[in-house]
């Protein structure tokens, strides 16, 4: 498959508005103004387009949810809150095609008529935040953005807002919280954000990549969008691979392409071509697989059935030389850092799994400390405001389910069994 979202990467300034232009850019939005909203909407539940940012929700469903004759104003959110470890997908295109994702923000924007947009970015993209606002500026000088865009008589307004680097405002309400000036916690829901969003406003909220996708949509058309990939994860899927691999990086393919093709065939193998043990498949917050699901498709359907999740699409390989209780230590440590602490079994569970992952990890592990792994693990599971509960345990539960010998040998030896 030709490249479609990274298709401008690797030109030279790929992030300026001339190569945007001069290779195809911006020509979907005049063709979206010419379409009603609810037109557009359609084109987006026919294309099957869902969510690149973890969740896989239908992007269309996404758009009619928002009210249209609401007396309230309208926004749109642009989620670049990329925290997820192993995940680097959305860095890059805001990198290097940032106009990409600001055609589609426009259209959808458009769709659900909103008349204000916001891109909020992690505090630590340092370039990107300089890529963003210059491409914002350049959008505005051309008329993409501001009054009365293209001649339509649609008018929108886009700025960017960093945050403090929270990994919890990648969730779309602790995000709003953000925006709004607040601490970043998860809002409860019921109400979603389409009813009670920014400012208690409708709002829509969508990460980048799944933005990058809408202006190809509609230039080519739906049936194009739904003929790749399979027929319930369609379009194209930006994969990150990471760990034990001999080609690091980004590698856009069609969603259902096998896990081991993926590995072998773009990412080069295995690193001393030693053999793999695990691959964690959707970022970490995904429950972890084993070297017998190699054959499995990376799509949305293929990897719930074999008790895991497409994620972010963020491939971490790892070679037989790795000690899964490790990995689960390193894995902890993170979300318990990342905890905002809103919801009690997610505060403190998260610390009293760190801690006995550290003593397993010292040789100081005791009997019945995998049965204390698991007890807190059900007390987080489906617990908490938000997905970051379950996210946590993920690594536990999957890690005991595949790799219990490892974690008994750590107790009875008090030491790695690699």
């Amino acid at each position: 498959m030709d490249k479609i979202l990274l298709r401008n990467t690797d030109i030279p300034r790929s992030e300026t508005i001339g190569v945007y232009l001069a290779q195809g850019g911006y020509k979907a939005l005049p063709k979206a103004l010419e379409h009603t909203p609810a037109e557009l909407i359609t084109m987006m539940k026919k294309s099957k387009l869902r969510g690149r940012g973890g969740a896989g929700f239908p992007s269309g469903l996404k758009w009619g949810f928002m009210p249209q004759d609401s007396p309230l104003p309208k926004y749109v959110c642009v989620n670049t809150d990329e925290g997820e470890p192993g995940t680097f997908k959305d860095r890059e295109l805001v990198e290097k095609d940032p106009h990409q994702i600001i055609e589609g923000t426009i259209i959808a924007s458009y769709a659900v008529g909103a008349n204000r947009a916001y891109v909020y970015i992690r505090g630590e993209f340092f370039l990107g935040v300089k890529r963003w606002i210059k491409a914002i500026d350049d959008a505005y000088a051309h008329g993409f953005l501001g009054k009365n865009i293209l001649n339509s008589g649609f008018d929108l307004d886009l700025s960017v807002h960093r945050g403090a680097g929270a990994y919890i405002c990648g969730e779309e309400t602790a995000m709003i919280e953000s925006l709004e000036g607040k601490r970043g916690e998860p809002r409860l829901k019921p109400p979603y954000p389409a009813e009670f969003g920014l400012f208690g406003c409708p709002t829509l909220v969508h990460n980048v990549e799944t933005l990058a996708n809408v202006p190809h949509i509609v230039l080519n058309g739906p049936e194009w969008y739904a003929s790749i990939g399979t027929e319930k994860s369609t379009g194209p899927k930006i994969f990150c691979v990471s760990g034990h691999v001999k080609r690091r990086g980004t590698y856009e393919l069609p969603l259902g392409t096998p896990l081991r093709e993926i590995i072998y065939e773009y990412a080069g193998g295995v690193v001393d071509d030693r053999e793999i043990k695990a691959v964690i498949p959707g970022g970490a917050s995904t429950p972890v697989l084993t070297r017998e699901h190699l054959d499995i498709n990376m799509d949305f359907e293929s990897l719930e059935a074999a008790g895991s999740m497409l994620g972010t699409g963020a491939i971490m390989v790892l070679h037989d030389g790795t000690c899964m209780v490790d990995v689960a230590h390193r894995l902890m440590r993170f979300f318990a850092h990342e905890s905002c602490g809103h919801c009690t079994p997610c505060r403190v569970g998260t610390v009293r799994m760190l801690e006995i992952l550290e003593r397993l990890e010292h040789g100081k592990g005791r009997a019945g400390d995998i049965e204390t792994l698991q007890g807190l693990a059900d007390s987080l599971l489906g617990k908490t405001l938000c997905p970051m509960g379950d996210a946590a345990v993920n690594p536990i539960r999957s890690g005991i389910q595949h790799f219990r010998e490892e974690y008994e040998y750590h107790i009875r030896h008090r030491e790695c069994l690699v």
